[in-house]
């Protein structure tokens, strides 16, 4: 089993264990891990792993999202994953590189644990300019804070604009993120 895969299942089995809800048992990425797929890897199929962040003011009441150029969607900050010491690193690496900020603090929630918020398997249409088919990216969601005065710069080859939205806005985005958020009272 590789390095990456080594790292992976036991955040998968503590995440399964801790955090999932009932419906919440991501059969198709244990299976993959099990297999030995490739996961780091943006060309394994039937999906790999991805790593995004969602973004909240220090308040809880706005998420800074960005605007997909490819899927003309406003989504939380996020890509294919890249070697990190740590997955939220990758996470980081994304949410900073998309939206122009830098040194953003993960949330409190973590405790400064690379334990996800959410793992959330969905699928992707592909990108046939890529030689891309449809597929599932398995997104290791992390939270973090940011400054909601701090300036903004896009990253304009994938992202259109970033911008503060209301946190009611990740209904659309990552529902059961939200749910969990006020859940556990992280928003307002």
């Amino acid at each position: 089993m590789s390095e990456f895969l080594l790292r992976l299942r036991p955040l998968v089995e503590t995440y399964l264990a801790q955090e999932a809800e009932a419906d919440e048992w991501l059969p198709v990425l244990t299976w993959q891990i099990d297999a030995g797929h490739a996961l780091d890897s943006r060309e394994t199929y039937p999906g790999h792993v991805t790593t995004s962040a969602i973004i909240l003011s220090p308040d809880g009441r706005e998420t800074l999202l960005i605007e997909h150029r490819m899927l003309k969607r406003w989504l939380q900050p996020g890509g294919h994953y890249e070697p990190a010491a740590m997955f939220w690193h990758s996470a980081l690496r994304e949410a900073e590189e998309e939206t122009g900020l830098s040194g953003l603090p993960l949330h409190p929630w973590h405790s400064e644990a690379d334990r996800p918020f959410l793992i959330d398997s969905h699928a992707v249409p592909g990108k046939a300019s890529r030689g891309e088919r449809p597929h599932l990216h398995h997104d290791l969601q992390y939270l973090f804070v940011a400054d909601r005065h701090a300036p903004l710069v896009a990253q304009l080859d994938e992202v259109s604009a970033a911008r503060w939205h209301d946190v009611a806005s990740l209904e659309t985005v990552t529902p059961r993120g939200l749910r969990r958020l006020k859940r556990l009272g992280l928003v307002k």
